[in-house]
């Protein structure tokens, strides 16, 4: 351990990592703690390799700071990390030589503009989906009664009782897409916000998934059981939730490995408000990953990678959610897809 004192790296904004000649990690102050949301006592003594994946850049201004012996910024890093997937950070590597030689690296989240603009930019699609989708319900919801009107007065002159289970098939699938339009047509009236266990949803969804799909698909749990409890609608939170797991689970043909993993963020911006906590929900699928003529618009109603999607789930799953003030994000690449959710606490 260098001899030196780290109480000014303690109450540093900017995140801040030491190593050692080996390139492990001798100390983390809280801004890398938080960032990179681990914990600073499990990874002492690891190599930095072990900690972070996609570190080919990094590698490289490490490189060049020992070569040259100065300071090396890069100012476009990309940084894998297990628990958010890949970031997009600015890094400064100083070498220290403090009885042996020790390497400083600094780095300063470049995505937060990025992540408020791309923010607004979901709101106002969201609105606009939410306007689409309204009209729609609207002009389906109309011819609806005719179909049912039509399908009760054939079953009036059929003479076989038998043929009647068709009608009522048609009476029945009538009044289920009308509900389901009226739901559309008003989603503000129909919420119902309680005190709510996020780990509740996510059992709810795993067991309807699993039953849908029983063979090939294991649903992995990675709870952090110490979350408070959040407010909000049961319901669409689930109906959310299930539209992006029942999306993964088909995207790999029911066939791979999703994990459900919470946790809590702390001092996040979700929709242009700050918030001292919020639970983090991510779904984690093994599968092919979003194509990249895609990843743009698969918020968009109607916009759909399947040949028999309909492409409404993870426009509905984005409403409910933003009508929790929160937000989804995503990370896609051939092998690993996670969805980000993040509710606000109260």
């Amino acid at each position: 351990m260098p001899d030196f004192s780290y109480l000014t790296l303690e109450h540093l904004s900017t995140a801040v990592i030491l190593l050692d000649d080996e390139s492990r990690i001798v100390y983390l102050n809280p801004a890398a703690e938080q960032l990179f949301d681990v914990s600073g006592k499990n990874l002492l003594a690891h190599p930095l390799q072990q900690v972070f994946t996609n570190t080919e850049q990094l590698a490289s201004a490490m490189q060049q700071a020992v070569h040259n012996n100065a300071c090396y910024i890069e100012h476009d890093l990309i940084l894998g990390t297990h628990a958010h997937g890949k970031l997009q950070l600015r890094c400064a590597a100083t070498p220290l030589p403090l009885g042996k030689r020790y390497l400083l690296l600094e780095f300063h989240a470049m995505d937060r503009p990025l992540k408020l603009a791309r923010e607004e930019q979901m709101l106002d699609q969201t609105q606009a989906s939410r306007l689409l989708l309204r009209n729609l319900a609207h002009e389906i919801k109309n011819p609806l009664g005719g179909i049912r009107g039509a399908a009760q007065l054939l079953e009036q002159e059929l003479e076989k009782p038998a043929l009647r289970e068709y009608t009522q098939v048609i009476v029945q699938e009538a009044d289920r897409l009308r509900s389901l339009m009226e739901k559309l047509l008003s989603p503000q009236n129909a919420t119902h916000y309680s005190a709510l266990n996020i780990h509740e949803v996510l059992e709810r969804v795993r067991s309807v998934v699993l039953a849908e799909m029983p063979e090939g698909l294991r649903i992995q749990r990675d709870y952090d059981i110490s979350l408070p409890a959040l407010v909000g609608d049961k319901e669409q939170l689930i109906q959310a939730m299930l539209n992006i797991v029942r999306n993964a689970a088909q995207a790999m043909q029911g066939s791979g490995v999703i994990v459900l993993r919470t946790r809590i963020a702390r001092q996040v911006t979700l929709i242009k408000r700050r918030h001292r906590l919020a639970v983090m929900v991510q779904i984690i699928d093994n599968g092919p990953g979003i194509p990249p003529e895609l990843r743009d618009k698969v918020f968009y109603p109607l916009v759909s990678g399947r040949a028999d999607g309909h492409g409404l789930g993870l426009t509905l799953a984005q409403d409910f959610v933003n009508q929790h003030h929160g937000t989804i994000e995503f990370d896609s690449e051939p092998g690993r897809t996670c969805f980000t959710v993040l509710l606000p606490l109260p």
